[in-house]
């Protein structure tokens, strides 16, 4: 099979989207890729993860020759609708209100919803990622849904009708798929819409209680008039993807299967009410924690871009982002440390240090790293440090001087000549998990029966030797003695201790690193 572009996910799923262009003879002028951000709970790596790869589709199809933007839609006129863990309780008031109407409980930012999508945006900054930031509240409040909601709005019986077929919700057979903001309460979500003047674009509403996530949100039973075109209000889910899709001229959306439903009725809507194709799609999975629970903004197993860029590179996450788009994946904390690595294997991989005989693998991991390094791939390799190396120094280091010590460490097993910038970064990384995690919870090794025997005679060595050198080269005997290559030997020992294939002169290292420690860890992979 032919390669296409850069042999990753990416590339085939960038030329579907220009195949379908071209057959529905569209303008290629310019196709739009677009990914909503959530903007009523606290942002987190799947909330990252849908921008990050409509990027990826963005980056291809600028490296094919097409103009592409990407537009980061913020839905920030959503009504709040919980509270988020760790938030003050006093929001419970603000329960229904639009979330660019509620103030930031930090005060760090105009609204509550600024507070929340800048998080994401900080995140995705941090990425380099390119995009263009849209504002539902601006874009009601600008007119520039105006010709599609009237649309909806007037065909809303068949709309109701369809929605009906496709999920079984029957509310919108009777209800205009629109939520005015009341003027009175300011809630959204509580006004039902009673009349809708055509003509003049006017529509009546009554501000009535509503049961939303479980909580019981009052309404005031306000009777009221809004005028569409002043954009205070907005289209319901099942239609607004729909109107923006028209409005923004999106060609490309993700999405998770959570939403499945609404898409397919949004995809109806697009192309046989508003006379717009909708995008092309591809459905993700999403990321789980430990325990098999979607991560969510709202349960409290939120892993954040912030967190994980405590402890990790941007790279290490932009290597979650862009390995595959399919499979849900459990994913914490912990699994940072092995995206840290990985992104030196592959890296290895594109600077033909390791060979692999899966031609086609070894083309994607290829074109995995043009991506990771947003199609301009430096011209050298850095210099890799295993991160169990670096979290292991940080935890022998002296606290006032962590740095220092690491850094004298690395010159000294022979690893670097100086410290750039890069290793800084990294040094600093390491020390971040030894402070907040224990080096023992990265990986494990499994260790066949007939390398238990030598571990465990260097067990022994350990427990009666503390010279470097002599440690050092017993360790060479008793491979030999064992009938090992040294270098599997040593090899071995570097994953045990390290998680790495190599690392630093393992007699000076064991006895930086504490022998105990050391035989601690080797009695633990044999058991």
């Amino acid at each position: 099979m032919s390669k296409i572009g850069r042999g990753t996910w990416i590339d085939k799923l960038t030329n579907e989207i220009i195949e379908r262009e071209i057959q529905l003879k569209r303008s290629t002028k310019k196709i739009n890729v677009e990914s909503g951000l959530g903007a009523s709970g606290i942002p987190h790596i799947g909330s990252l993860g849908d921008v990050v790869r409509a990027y990826g589709v963005k980056m291809a199809l600028e490296d094919r020759g097409y103009n592409s933007e990407l537009i980061a839609y913020s839905d920030d006129m959503d009504g709040l609708r919980k509270i988020p863990e760790g938030f003050p309780e006093t929001l419970k008031d603000e329960l229904g209100k639009p979330v660019s109407s509620i103030d930031d409980p930090f005060g760090c930012h105009s609204s509550y919803g600024e507070h929340m999508s800048s998080l994401l945006l900080d995140g995705l900054d941090k990425l380099n990622i390119k995009y263009t930031f849209k504002s539902a509240t601006k874009i009601y409040q600008e007119g520039i849904l105006n010709e599609q909601i009237s649309t909806i709005l007037k065909n809303s019986e068949i709309i109701g009708k369809k929605i009906a077929e496709i999920t079984g919700q029957t509310k919108f057979e009777k209800l205009l798929p629109y939520y005015p903001v009341c003027e009175n309460c300011k809630k959204i979500y509580v006004t039902v819409p009673t009349e809708f003047d055509q003509e003049n674009n006017i529509l009546e509403y009554v501000c009535k209680d509503v049961e939303i996530g479980g909580n019981l949100i009052k309404g005031c039973n306000h009777s009221g008039t809004t005028n569409l075109s002043e954009g205070k209000g907005k289209l319901g889910w099942k239609v607004e993807f729909a109107a923006r899709w028209a409005a923004l001229d999106i060609r490309f959306e993700a999405y998770g299967k959570d939403i499945e439903d609404s898409v397919k009725i949004n995809d109806w809507i697009s192309g046989n009410v508003l006379d717009h194709e909708h995008p092309f799609h591809v459905r993700y999975e999403m990321f789980l924690d430990k325990s098999g629970k979607k991560i969510s903004k709202s349960i409290g197993n939120v892993l954040t871009p912030q967190k994980w860029l405590e402890y990790g590179t941007p790279d290490s996450l932009l290597l979650l982002m862009f390995k595959r788009i399919s499979g849900a994946r459990a994913l914490s904390v912990e699994d940072i440390p092995t995206y840290m690595d990985e992104v030196d294997v592959v890296e290895d991989i594109y600077f033909n240090k390791v060979m692999s005989e899966n031609k086609d693998k070894t083309i994607r991991m290829k074109g995995l790293y043009e991506y990771v390094n947003h199609l301009n791939p430096p011209k050298k390799e850095e210099i890799h440090l295993p991160y169990r190396l670096l979290v292991e120094l940080a935890e022998i280091a002296p606290e006032d001087n962590s740095v220092e010590y690491i850094s004298k460490k690395l010159v000294e097993y022979q690893y670097v000549k100086e410290i750039d910038d890069n290793i800084l970064q990294r040094i600093r990384l390491g020390i971040n998990w030894a402070r907040d995690f224990k080096s023992d919870e990265i990986g494990t090794v499994e260790v066949s029966d007939s390398h238990k025997k030598p571990l465990t005679e260097i067990i022994t060595l350990l427990e009666n030797n503390s010279d470097p050198e002599v440690i050092q080269s017993e360790i060479f005997e008793i491979a030999k003695a064992n009938n090992l290559k040294p270098r599997i030997l040593f090899q071995l020992l570097y994953q045990i201790l390290l998680g790495s294939n190599k690392g630093p002169k393992l007699g000076k290292y064991i006895v930086d690193a504490n022998k105990t420690k050391i035989t601690k860890k080797i009695k633990a992979a044999i058991e």
